[in-house]
């Protein structure tokens, strides 16, 4: 169990992935042979395109991945690396728990307005959850590899 809740973000996405890919595929196999498409197929790959890059971000916080300019820490001794480390990863950690923050009001107001899916017709709320449920996951990360950095354990 603890494996899994520590690889959660790379189980979401390849679930995301292969959503997306079988409904594409099903899609462009139905416009070919039986001249009709699935109405819903974009919407849903779309949303489920948000989910994915927000699961790939908060891999890339995990792995300490993030792309970054260390011209200026690399000269710089250690010490003021680490200070300059934890500082950008709390900036992190305070971007992402804003972008979560935001992304829950959001999420409350379609649906207390009660908003729906172009296509789908479907709440819109349940794939603007999909915002906050990712930007969770990355605060998540940055907060466990500033942890890291402060301790001197970061990758």
């Amino acid at each position: 169990m603890n494996k899994f809740l520590g690889n959660i973000e790379e189980y979401l996405s390849a679930a995301c992935l292969a959503v997306m890919t079988l409904l594409t595929f099903a899609n462009i196999l139905a416009r070919y042979v039986f001249k009709a498409s699935f109405s819903f197929s974009e919407e849903i790959t779309t949303y489920l395109f948000v989910l994915l890059s927000l699961m790939g971000a908060a891999i890339a916080a995990k792995r300490g991945a993030h792309l970054g300019f260390t011209l200026v820490s690399d000269a710089m001794p250690p010490a003021v690396r680490k200070v300059m480390k934890s500082i950008g990863y709390l900036f992190a950690v305070a971007f992402s728990g804003l972008l979560c923050y935001y992304g829950l009001l959001m999420t409350i107001s379609q649906y207390e307005r009660r908003q729906i899916t172009a296509g789908m017709q479907w709440p819109e709320w349940i794939f603007g959850a999909f915002v906050p449920f990712g930007a969770f996951f990355i605060t998540l990360r940055f907060l466990q590899i500033l942890v890291k950095t402060i301790k001197g354990k970061a990758v």
